[in-house]
């Protein structure tokens, strides 16, 4: 089953990933101690979240403490939709200001990669040759920039990763049946995917949709990356589990993902 739960932590894990050669989770919004709307697992304190910091930071606890991995052990960073990459030697300590990415690496045990969602797509990358982890952070922006195109290029020239031998897993996000786009959108994915872009662009309804779980399982293909699991969960269909900006309105918590190799 792809769901766990320690006490109260419910998460989701890949099954592509060895999971005595590393830990990793997608945190569900179940087993916090947030109020609503931010009921319960909050992991994000940011200005459009409102939620209290102390409260925020006992939910990431009590996360890691479910996994076993220190919270003293986490890197994170601001997200903001950029195709920039972070490659960890060490944990953030807590008075050092968050760098600007979307994507962070690390081949340190000692370091447990974190980032926040609440639709667009958490990746996460393993290459158990070059015991190599990561996690990414993909909305519409960091698609159609081709995040994970630059990831997985940092992969190979950071720690000599064979793309063959990358395992991927994209996580729970919002589906294309839930995503109506604009026409900056639709014109930027058909510039960036070419001939590739009408199927990630259905129009049922007449109304345009991205796909945002085919796009990355994409662009991960031309990278060269060939194990890739999709979680097919759907964010904005499963409020009981995950937070989703686009169905929620705004009002909202962020859920959690991390990964880390084990020693």
């Amino acid at each position: 089953m792809p769901f766990h739960k320690v006490n109260s932590i419910r998460y989701y894990c890949f099954d592509i990933f060895e999971t005595s050669a590393l830990t990793h989770a997608v945190f569900t919004r179940q087993g916090g101690l947030s109020p609503r709307p931010w009921d319960s697992l909050n992991m994000g304190a940011s200005a459009m979240v409102l939620d209290d910091h102390d409260r925020v930071r006992n939910n990431r606890i009590l996360a890691f403490n479910a996994l076993g991995r220190e919270p003293e052990s986490m890197y994170d960073v601001w997200q903001v939709h950029s195709v920039d990459v972070v490659c960890a030697e060490k944990p953030r300590p807590r008075d050092v200001p968050h760098i600007k990415a979307d994507a962070i690496l690390t081949d340190n045990p000692e370091v447990t990669l974190f980032m926040r969602f609440a639709d667009c797509v958490p990746i996460l990358l393993y290459d158990p040759v070059q015991r190599v982890v990561g996690v990414v952070h993909a909305g519409w922006q960091g698609t159609v920039r081709k995040i994970l195109s630059v990831v997985v290029e940092a992969m190979v020239e950071r720690y000599q990763s064979k793309p063959e031998d990358i395992q991927a897993g994209i996580g729970p996000s919002i589906a294309a049946h839930h995503y109506e786009v604009g026409v900056e959108v639709v014109e930027q994915v058909r510039q960036v995917f070419g001939e590739d872009a009408e199927r990630l662009l259905p129009a049922p309804d007449g109304a345009v949709q991205f796909d945002l779980w085919r796009a990355n399982q994409l662009l991960l293909e031309q990278a060269g990356v060939r194990d890739i699991q999709i979680s097919g969960i759907c964010t904005a269909c499963h409020l009981d589990d995950w937070y989703s900006h686009r169905a929620e309105k705004g009002k909202t918590g962020r859920f959690g993902a991390l990964i880390g190799l084990n020693a």
